[in-house]
């Protein structure tokens, strides 16, 4: 079978092209160890027999990916419509509100593209504002601005440029939406700032609830390992800008008509710090977000771009997954060394996200550098590895739901220990209920991650 893979590029790989895979052939998968046969997967010959652990879970995530396929436009439609009703509620102060309003024929109609219209990231936590107490100099001061920013990413353009400008008094540099060569349409969104003390700040958005496209990229679990980098998550790969035929050349060719992320962003940066010589740059992202702000500094030494990772000064990331395998890891973290470059990747309690994709035989995906771990009261830690790392361990589920229970209590009290500005919303708490049977899911809100950095220790970040 043709590779879209050249041998300069990625010695080992193995494609999986949902698009292309009838269903009959999907559960043939099941029982052939020969997985060469099946069209919608691209292995190098030699590779092609695999133990049915594997193929069983090929098999759960081509599946999964075909029916975001055949949902895309019935989700973006839902999600489009639960965002218009949250906003509608809020633009209008309440339900009560609403109905008065609109007995008065003066119902307030948002539009999706004001500076007060919210995503339903927003709608879970519409904190706009810094925290006044931790200022510059304090140790959690860029964890905290890079964790809002994370948040902050998953609004429209009109709502971010309002944020930076107007509540945190920075210099807005832009917002973007960049192209995937493999999905074919722009599916990656990004937005840059400077904090006024010469440090860029880049945002990478995450996977958003309703987003078909952000969701394939999380299930695509097609991997490249490639020469001098180790082996590598697929989807994240195509969605910073990996190059269709060509993978990661030194330049994205001319011919192509879409900027993808890496290569754009990597020339703002260029002119951007070629303008101020005493910036410096720091890159973050929540989920989705945040594997793509630690594979960018990733392909930047891939592509030995000193001049960059000179000026790097920090990478933090919220709930990210897993990116890549031990020789990844290895590769990165000496690049990291040698640039003196802080990473903190920060975990909260039992997110279910960082502890994908498994740290296993089949996957043998591995974390890298300094992993923060906070639980439920907030409290922070350096570990090695977050507790019950690949999340489905039994011995963990009691205390997961207990866990659950005290962070739906918690929801209730947390105002009158931290103050208004930590008040939870009706929305919220519906997650923290549905959190009582999938206890990683509320955990991967930005809400907690956004009071980890504000109320957890300051120790924790390294000088």
């Amino acid at each position: 079978m043709a590779s879209e893979c050249n041998k300069s590029f990625c010695r080992d790989y193995m494609l999986l092209k949902p698009e292309e895979a009838g269903l009959v052939d999907v559960f043939r998968i099941l029982f052939s160890d020969d997985i060469g046969k099946r069209k919608f997967i691209d292995c190098p010959e030699g590779k092609q027999l695999a133990p049915f652990k594997r193929r069983l879970l090929i098999f759960v995530f081509i599946l999964v990916q075909k029916l975001l396929l055949a949902v895309e436009k019935p989700m973006e439609w839902f999600g489009s419509l639960v965002e218009q009703w949250l906003n509608l509620l809020s633009s209008n102060g309440s339900l009560s509100s609403l109905v008065l309003n609109f007995l008065r024929g003066q119902v307030i109609y948002p539009e999706k593209t004001a500076r007060s219209f919210m995503s339903i990231v927003g709608h879970v936590d519409n904190r706009r504002e810094l925290d006044d107490k931790i200022k510059q100099g304090d140790k959690r001061y860029y964890a905290s601005l890079s964790m809002m920013a994370a948040k902050v990413s998953y609004e429209n353009k009109a709502y971010i440029e309002s944020t930076v400008m107007d509540y945190w008094k920075m210099d807005f540099l832009g917002s973007y939406n960049f192209w995937n060569d493999y999905q074919g349409k722009a599916t990656t969104q990004a937005f840059m700032f400077n904090d006024q003390n010469d440090k860029i700040v880049i945002a990478f958005r995450g996977t958003e609830a309703f987003d078909a496209n952000a969701w394939s990229t999380d299930f695509d679990f097609s991997w490249y390992d490639i020469t001098g980098l180790g082996k590598v998550h697929g989807g994240f790969m195509k969605a910073l800008g990996l190059q269709k035929n060509e993978g990661w050349p030194q330049e994205q060719a001319a011919d192509k008509k879409q900027e993808v992320a890496y290569y754009a962003i990597r020339k703002i940066l260029k002119t951007l710090l070629q303008k101020n010589e005493t910036a410096k740059f720091i890159i973050t992202g929540h989920s989705l977000g945040g594997a793509l702000a630690i594979l960018f500094p990733a392909i930047l030494a891939f592509h030995k771009e000193t001049s960059l990772l000179e000026r790097l000064e920090g990478i933090y990331t919220f709930g990210q997954p897993r990116v890549g395998d031990e020789n990844f890891g290895e590769f990165l973290n000496e690049q990291l060394r040698k640039y003196n470059i802080n990473y903190y990747r920060l975990v909260y309690s039992f997110d279910l996200v960082p502890r994908l994709p498994f740290n296993d035989s089949t996957f043998m995906f591995k974390h890298l550098g300094t992993c923060i771990y906070y639980n439920s009261f907030y409290q922070g830690k350096i570990v090695a590895e977050e507790p019950d790392k690949n999340y489905f361990s039994l011995r963990w589920l009691i205390l997961k739901i207990i866990n659950a229970l005290w962070e739906l209590i918690r929801s209730f009290i947390i105002p009158y220990i931290g103050g208004a500005d930590y008040k939870e919303g009706g929305f919220l708490r519906l997650l923290r209920v549905i959190g009582l049977l999938t206890a990683g899911l509320p955990a991967h809100c930005p809400q907690d991650y956004v009071n980890a950095t504000r109320l957890g220790p300051l120790d924790v970040y390294l000088n």
